[in-house]
């Protein structure tokens, strides 16, 4: 097998490049390695050695096809990508002449230099080996050699949640040299914007790519600085899941707890079963919401504050009804007094209470207030004359102050609190939703 090949090599090699198989017997296992069907050009080739060694780096020009972009987590914050990596040098080395090029079996790629590209902020990757490993080396006559391969890698991308789910996340896959600086390696993009292809038609299942761009990048470090490439797009969220999923049935729990306020106040199981199901039912909905992104809940997402707007409503309706319900019993125990003898019996305590109070009010004042010319008796009092001290003046405008507070606070119709709640909660909440979505779609 190996013959077949090696044969035909030699044949579409020109005549003044054609080989022998005597030259077969000068292959070795040491540093300088030759290809076979090459020896003649590849003799005293070093494969540990880059191309034009001691004197000008080499140029890389690398292309991109990008097959898919799946599996990208918010939680790991990482996309999973697989990509065919296409670079291109020239090694001076390896020219023949003519004009033909020559695909060679991936396996010889150990016979050869290769750049040692990485991918930075990998986690994870692994080269495509079914059924052999997915690689191609193609030598042109030139001394040009093609470098392909294909790859699957997980790759950091750091996103910013606070606008999910209305977010566009901007992630990047960057390539460098793991250990020749810009002294010996140059990468650059073989044709800009054109070097990326695939990317554009790429159907992702919650993201749509709005746009992206290739970048060439210098990266500095302590072992030196280092030729980066950079390929940089935009990924915008698909919304309209996550409006069918979460903001609809939201909106309409809120809605739902508007119900109540066209109920009479007296309807204490149908009111106060409608707000305590809103309330479990939006919790519900709130702790589902955040369980896909279980790992990020120290974002405060779009999507929590909609749901903590709701909530507040759905609480509020139901605070209301609290209030209202409260409001009603108080004024009418306050309206309908207690009959029969017990309540004649009250009178009497109360009338002989009040005498009671004046009788010893008087007396107190008879020994502690000091008169001009008004003489005081328990038959006839004229309070308009009496000199209070100043404690006890503070104390009665204290307490007129506190019950005049107390009256701007007190609900006098506890039938217009369902009146105007009808109005004010839809009317709010129509407000806060229109601040919402233009503060998120716009800014």
């Amino acid at each position: 097998m190996f013959c077949r090949y090696f044969f035909s090599l030699c044949f579409f090699l020109p005549t003044q490049r054609r080989c022998s198989l005597g030259h077969l017997s000068s292959l070795h296992s040491s540093d300088t390695t030759s290809l076979p069907g090459f020896e003649n050009i590849t003799m005293g080739y070093n494969k540990y050695l880059r191309p034009y060694f001691g004197g000008e780096p080499v140029q890389i020009a690398m292309s991109l096809d990008i097959a898919s972009i799946s599996s990208i987590s918010e939680s790991d914050m990482d996309y999973t990508a697989t990509i065919s990596l296409r670079q291109r040098w020239a090694d001076p080395r390896l020219v023949f002449h003519g004009n033909k090029s020559f695909t060679l079996d991936a396996r010889l790629v150990a016979l050869l230099w290769v750049p040692d590209t990485y991918i930075v902020d990998s986690k994870r990757s692994f080269l495509h080996d079914v059924t052999v490993g997915n690689r191609l080396i193609r030598l042109f006559s030139n001394g040009t050699i093609l470098y392909a391969l294909r790859i699957t890698t997980t790759v950091a991308c750091n996103m910013d949640l606070s606008k999910y789910p209305m977010d566009t996340q901007t992630c990047r896959l960057q390539l460098e040299s793991w250990g020749y600086d810009e002294n010996d390696v140059i990468f650059t993009w073989l044709r800009g914007n054109d070097s990326v292809h695939g990317i554009e038609k790429l159907r992702l299942s919650q993201y749509t790519v709005e746009r992206y761009y290739t970048l060439v990048s210098r990266s500095q470090q302590e072992t030196g600085s280092y030729s980066r490439l950079i390929l940089q797009f935009e990924l915008r969220r698909n919304v309209l899941y996550f409006i069918l999923e979460t903001y609809i049935p939201s909106t309409l729990l809120v809605i739902l707890s508007w119900v109540s306020f066209w109920i009479t106040l007296d309807s204490v199981p149908a009111r106060t079963c409608i707000g305590v199901t809103t309330v479990l039912s939006m919790t519900t909905l709130m702790i589902g919401s955040r369980s896909s992104l279980s790992k990020t809940n120290c974002f405060i997402k779009a999507i929590d504050v909609y749901l903590g707007i709701c909530f507040s409503f759905i609480f509020g309706a139901l605070v209301e009804y609290a209030v209202a319900h409260y409001s009603s019993s108080q004024k009418c125990a306050a309206k309908v007094p207690p009959e029969g003898p017990a309540n004649e019996l009250t009178k009497e305590m109360e009338e002989v209470n009040i005498t009671n109070i004046l009788n010893n009010s008087i007396t107190s004042y008879k020994q502690k207030i000091s008169f001009t010319s008004i003489e005081i008796s328990s038959d006839n009092v004229n309070c308009s004359d009496l000199t209070m001290k100043s404690h006890e003046k503070i104390k009665y405008v204290l307490r007129n102050k506190m019950h005049r507070i107390i009256g701007y606070f007190t609900i006098q119709n506890p039938g217009n609190v369902d009146h105007y709640s009808k109005l004010l909660f839809p009317l709010f909440f129509m407000l806060v939703n229109v601040f919402y979505w233009a503060y998120y779609l716009y800014f």
